[in-house]
């Protein structure tokens, strides 16, 4: 499937800011490639709000995952496709707001109309994000604080509130869409994104070499856990002087007869299992 549009802003001059925010971002990290506009005749690229609009779309994905599935562990169970079509769709707006908030503390538009992403063969997951409106959130002291593409917001909790109820609103687009299509429950599926924004933000610092202060990112921005979300952050130190954290949400790669069985985080143990690292 590929994008129906092109993006209509350049990266460059006036909406040069966030552009340069992702050019920064992106060698930090390595789980996808994250650029601002969408390239010249954009192959296997697509739009999150045309892909959440197209009937027919999360199905197409799905028969992909299915037969990159049975190639590499002889079958494809309905949940195990669904459950990873789920967390993959969600990393698209979860990952990259926890990456800019992390390293620039800059927050861009996540509306599905200001998304896309690119689909990886042949395991169907998105290896590519793009960022498609110059528009951004940041703190006074931001450098392009005063330009007309940015809004200021007071402190570091404005921004993180910011960042959980923009990445909710698309989750919740998400959840209507596909809710209906598969046999999860809505407490699954915003476990799912409860999931993403924890490990996001964590992993931004991991990557960064910066892991405790992901830890306190991911601290900040879920806070108590508001709904819709199901908890606040899990991550917790352990013995070893390293972080862990608890899933809220499952895979269901357990279901793969030749798969590695049950994860040590699996929500399936109970919560008082060792948590995953």
């Amino acid at each position: 499937m590929t994008a129906g549009y092109r993006t209509a802003v350049a990266a460059r001059g006036q909406h040069a800011h966030l552009a340069e925010s992702l050019a920064r971002v992106n060698p930090r990290q390595s789980r996808a490639q994250l650029r601002f506009g969408l390239p010249e005749g954009p192959d296997r690229w697509v739009g999150c709000d045309e892909f959440l609009r197209t009937p027919g779309a999360f199905d197409q994905w799905r028969d992909g995952l299915a037969g990159w599935l049975r190639d590499k562990y002889s079958d494809s169970p309905d949940r195990t496709t669904a459950g990873y079509v789920m967390t993959w769709y969600l990393w698209v707006p979860g990952y990259l707001a926890g990456l800019l908030f992390h390293h620039e503390r800059r927050i861009p538009s996540l509306r599905p109309a200001d998304l896309a992403f690119r689909m990886a063969e042949p395991r169907p997951h998105p290896d590519a994000i793009a960022v498609l409106s110059p528009r951004f959130v940041c703190l006074p002291d931001d450098p392009a604080a005063g330009v007309p593409e940015a809004t200021v917001v007071p402190d570091e909790h404005a921004l993180a509130a910011l960042l959980r109820g923009r990445f909710a609103a698309h989750a919740a687009r998400f959840v209507e869409v596909y809710g209906p299509q598969v046999r999860l429950g809505k407490r699954m599926l915003w476990a799912a994104a409860t999931d993403v924004l924890d490990s996001s933000l964590w992993l931004a610092g991991r990557y960064g070499g910066t892991e405790t202060e992901g830890v306190l990112d991911a601290a900040l921005v879920l806070g108590d856990g508001p709904a819709p979300f199901t908890s606040g952050s899990t991550l917790r130190p352990q013995p070893t002087g390293e972080w862990a954290r608890r899933r809220e949400s499952c895979c269901f790669h357990y279901l793969l007869a030749e798969g590695q069985g049950t994860c040590a985080s699996c929500p399936r143990l109970g919560r008082k299992t060792e948590p995953a690292r």
